[in-house]
C-alpha cells in the first residue's frame, strides 16, 4: 500500500528549511495602508513557524536558515551561491526534502530540485501536505484532493523523473508515485471537475444541514484565529467536548460543532474551524471556502489572539487579512467580530495587566484563560450581548393554562419581567426575529411590542 514519507510507520524524513528574505519584497500584509516591511523579529518568527509545519507532520528538521537576497532569481528563486552552498548542506545532513518557505514557481522547483537531489517544495505545498494528513471528514479529504490536484496541474506532468523510484503517496512529499507520473493534464482536468462536483454535493448536505438549524433556530458563533492560538482548548472548556487541542500547527482541520448555553439561558452553536497562517495561499482559501462556510454564516465571529506570543500583533493582522478574503471586515461592524485575548495565564504579572486594561478599554475584546477557565463567563456575556443586537423587546400575554408556549419564551428568549392573573401571563421577553415570527402564530397568544 502506497504510503508519504510522512508516514508515522517509516523513519522521519531528514529536512531542510530555508526562509528567503528579499529586501526589495514587503510584507504582503499591510495591503490598505501601504506594504508593510517585515522587521527582524517578523523573520525570525515566520522562520520558527515553518519549523512548526515541519514537525505538525512529525518532518525532522536537521537544518534551518533564513536567507537574505536583494532579489528573487527567475530560474532558481536563490542566487547561484546560494544554491551551491545548499547542495553542501544536503548532503551534508542527509536531508531527503528541501522546504523553501516562500512561493516556487515549477521551474523553479525542478532546478532545485535538479541541484541538490533532493525533493523540494514550497510553503503551499507543505501546508497542503498538513491538510492531506489531517483531513478527517469527507468534504476535508476531497478539498484537500483538489487544492492538491488544482496546485500540481503543471507540477506533475514529466517532472519528476528523478523520483520515479519512490513510493507513491496522497501527498507529495514522497513524489507523485508511479503512476501519478503517468498522469496527463486531461486526465488531472477531468479529476478536478469530479471532484468539484462532489464538493457541490456535500455543499448542498451541509446547506441542508443549516436550513435546518435556521428552523430550530440557533445562532451559529464561530472561532477563527492564527493556528496554535487556542481555538480548540477554548471550544473544549465552553462546550466540555473531546476536540483534539495540541501544541501544534493546524491541529484542527475539519470544523467541528458543538451546542452551548449562553448567560441568557438561549442556546448557540459553537463551531472549531482551521487556523490561519501568515500568507495563507490563496488557493487554499478558495479550496476550503466550503470549509469556512460556517464563518460565513455566523452570527457573532470569535477572534482568538494568542496574546503570549511575542508576534500576536502581526497574526492578527494575517487573520483579519484573511478574514477579508472570505468577505468579513471586522472594521466595518456589519458582522460582529469579538477578539479573545488567549493565554492570559502564560504571562508575566506585567503583560498580564497590560493586557486586562486594553481588553476593559475595548468593548470587543475579552481577556481569557482556555486553560484556567479565566475570563469566560465574561466571553459568554459578551457573545450574549452581541447575539441580542437583533432582538426585539415584546409584551406577550399567554393562556395561563399553555405551560408549553410558556416554557417555549423561556428557553428561546430573554424573559424580563413576568406577572400572572386568573386567566393569562403576561411577560416582557426579548426574541429573535424568526422567534418572534413563530410566536405569533400560536393560538390564543397576544404579542405586541413593548
Amino acid at each position: 500500500m502506497p504510503t508519504s514519507l510522512h508516514d508515522t510507520k517509516t523513519p522521519a524524513t531528514r529536512t531542510i528549511i530555508v526562509h528567503p528574505r528579499f529586501k526589495s519584497r514587503p510584507h504582503a500584509g499591510g495591503e490598505k495602508g501601504g506594504a508593510r516591511p517585515r522587521s527582524d523579529q517578523d523573520e525570525r518568527a515566520r522562520l520558527d513557524e515553518a519549523i512548526g509545519l515541519a514537525a505538525a507532520i512529525d518532518l525532522q528538521v536537521v537544518h534551518a536558515e533564513t536567507i537574505t537576497l536583494a532579489e528573487p532569481r527567475a530560474a532558481t528563486l536563490l542566487g547561484s551561491g546560494t544554491v551551491d552552498r545548499f547542495a553542501d548542506l544536503v548532503k551534508e545532513h542527509e536531508a531527503q526534502l528541501v522546504v523553501i518557505d516562500g512561493h516556487l514557481s515549477p521551474g523553479q522547483q525542478r532546478s532545485l530540485e535538479k541541484a541538490w537531489n533532493a525533493k523540494v517544495i514550497d510553503r503551499t505545498g507543505l501546508i497542503l501536505e498538513i491538510f492531506g494528513a489531517r483531513a478527517r471528514t469527507r468534504e476535508g479529504q476531497l478539498q484537500v484532493e483538489l487544492a492538491h490536484l488544482e496546485y500540481q496541474r503543471s507540477r506533475l506532468v514529466r517532472s519528476w523523473t528523478h523520483l520515479e523510484r519512490q513510493r507513491g503517496g496522497f501527498g507529495f512529499l514522497g513524489g507523485p508515485g508511479e503512476t501519478q507520473i503517468e498522469i496527463d493534464r486531461r486526465l488531472i482536468g477531468e479529476r478536478i471537475v469530479r471532484l468539484k462536483k462532489e464538493i457541490e454535493t456535500v455543499t448542498r448536505t451541509r446547506q441542508l444541514h443549516r436550513q435546518a438549524r435556521a428552523r430550530v433556530p440557533y445562532p451559529i458563533v464561530a472561532l477563527v484565529g492564527y493556528t496554535n492560538a487556542g481555538k480548540s482548548t477554548l471550544f473544549n472548556t465552553l462546550t466540555k467536548a473531546g476536540v483534539v487541542a495540541r501544541d501544534q500547527l493546524f491541529a484542527t482541520l475539519d470544523p467541528t460543532m458543538r451546542h452551548i448555553k449562553l448567560p441568557s439561558g438561549r442556546t448557540a452553536i459553537l463551531s472549531d474551524t482551521v487556523g490561519f497562517v501568515s500568507d495563507l495561499p490563496h488557493e487554499l482559501v478558495a479550496a476550503f471556502r466550503a470549509t469556512l462556510e460556517e464563518v460565513l454564516e455566523a452570527n457573532v465571529v470569535i477572534h482568538v489572539r494568542d496574546v503570549s506570543h511575542e508576534e500576536s500583533d502581526s497574526q492578527r493582522r494575517d487573520v483579519e487579512d484573511v478574514l477579508k478574503q472570505l468577505g468579513i471586515d471586522p472594521e466595518n461592524g456589519e458582522r460582529p467580530v469579538l477578539e479573545a485575548l488567549n493565554k492570559i495565564d502564560l504571562l508575566d504579572e506585567d503583560a498580564r495587566l497590560r493586557v486586562l486594561g486594553d481588553a476593559a478599554r475595548s468593548p470587543r475584546a475579552v481577556a481569557v484563560s482556555a486553560v484556567t477557565g479565566e475570563g469566560l463567563d465574561g466571553l459568554l456575556a459578551a457573545i450574549d450581548r452581541d447575539l441580542s443586537r437583533t432582538r426585539r423587546t415584546l409584551d406577550v400575554a399567554v393562556p395561563i393554562y399553555d405551560g408549553e408556549t410558556i416554557a417555549w419564551l423561556y428557553s428561546h428568549g430573554e424573559v424580563l419581567s413576568r406577572a400572572d392573573d386568573e386567566t393569562e401571563a403576561h411577560l416582557t421577553v426579548l426574541l429573535d426575529p424568526a422567534d418572534t415570527a413563530r410566536l405569533e402564530k400560536r393560538d390564543a397568544v397576544r404579542v405586541q411590542s413593548a
